[in-house]
C-alpha cells in the first residue's frame, strides 16, 4: 500500500509518498498555479508516470487547495497534517511548529505529538512567503538571494507590517541609496519580527522550535528566529513537506 500526501498551497504544490514501512517513496514540489484543480491533475499524471496509482493507493490533501482534489480519499487540515509532519522528521513529541506559507503563517504548539493550541495569521500576507517575495522582486533579487544577502546588512528597519506600504519604504530606502544588502536585512528581519510576535500570543517557551514550509531554506531566517525567540530553530530543506509528509501518514488512519 502506498500513501500519498498532496498539500496543496497557495504558491506551491508539494506531494509526499509514504510506504507501508513508512520509507520516503517520492517527494516533489511544483508551483500551485493559477487553479488548483489543474494542479491536482498534473500531479495525478506525475504519480501515475511514476508507476504510483492514486486509485490503489490512500490519498490524504491538505493545504489551501485541498477540497480540489477529487480523487482524494480525505482532507485533512494544514494544522494536524503540519503536526504529524513536524513530529515524524523531528522525532519529538513536545515543540512549537512554525510554518510559513505563501500567504499565511501558522503557529502549533504540540505536547505529546498532538496539537494542544494555534494561531494563524491569515488576514495579513507580512511575514510570510508572498511578502519575501513582493520585497525580492522590487529589489530585482529572487528570495533565496535577498536571504543570503541579508546577512552582510546592519541594521535598517522597515517599520510599516502592511505588504503594501513596506514595498513603499523599500521603494523609498533604495531611491535615498541605502546598501542593498540593509534593506535586504530589514525585509528578513521584519519577517522575523512579525512570526515572533505571533509567538510571543502563544507563550511559546524556551522550547525547540520547528520552522517548515517555503521559508526553511533560509538559514540567514532560522539564525535570526533563534536569536529572537532565544530558543534552538530546527529546519532543514525536507522540511517544506511537513505537511505533505503529515497527509501521507494521516491516510494510515483510513
Amino acid at each position: 500500500m502506498e500513501y500519498i500526501g498532496i498539500d496543496i498551497g497557495s504558491t506551491c504544490a508539494k506531494v509526499a509518498v509514504l510506504d507501508e514501512d513508512e520509507n520516503i517513496l517520492h517527494q516533489s514540489v511544483q508551483p500551485t498555479g493559477w487553479s488548483s484543480v489543474d494542479t491536482a491533475e498534473i500531479i495525478k499524471n506525475m504519480l501515475l508516470e511514476k508507476g504510483i496509482c492514486p486509485e490503489t493507493g490512500k490519498v490524504v490533501a491538505t493545504g489551501y487547495g485541498r477540497v480540489s482534489v477529487p480523487y482524494a480519499d480525505k482532507t485533512v487540515t494544514e494544522i494536524t497534517c503540519h503536526a504529524r509532519g513536524a513530529v515524524w522528521l523531528h522525532n519529538k513529541k513536545d515543540m512549537t511548529v512554525i510554518d510559513i506559507g505563501g500567504q499565511d503563517t501558522k503557529i502549533i504548539i504540540l505536547e505529546n505529538g498532538m496539537v494542544k493550541d494555534f494561531a494563524m495569521n491569515d488576514k495579513c500576507s507580512a511575514g510570510t512567503g508572498r511578502f519575501l517575495e513582493v520585497m525580492a522582486n522590487t529589489m530585482a533579487l529572487r528570495p533565496d538571494a535577498l536571504c543570503e544577502l541579508a546577512r552582510k546588512g546592519k541594521y535598517v528597519k522597515i517599520s510599516s507590517m502592511c505588504t503594501v506600504f513596506a514595498e513603499s519604504e523599500v521603494i523609498s530606502l533604495i531611491g535615498q541609496g541605502e546598501k542593498k544588502e540593509n534593506i535586504a536585512f530589514a525585509v528578513v528581519n521584519s519577517i522575523a519580527d512579525k512570526v515572533v510576535s505571533q509567538c510571543s500570543k502563544m507563550n511559546v517557551g524556551a522550547g525547540e522550535v520547528f520552522l517548515t514550509g517555503g521559508l526553511c531554506e533560509c538559514g540567514y531566517l532560522q539564525e535570526i528566529l533563534e536569536q529572537k525567540l532565544g530558543s534552538p530553530v530546527l529546519t532543514g530543506s525536507e522540511c517544506r513537506y511537513a505537511g505533505a509528509i503529515g497527509a501521507a501518514l494521516c491516510g494510515r488512519n483510513i
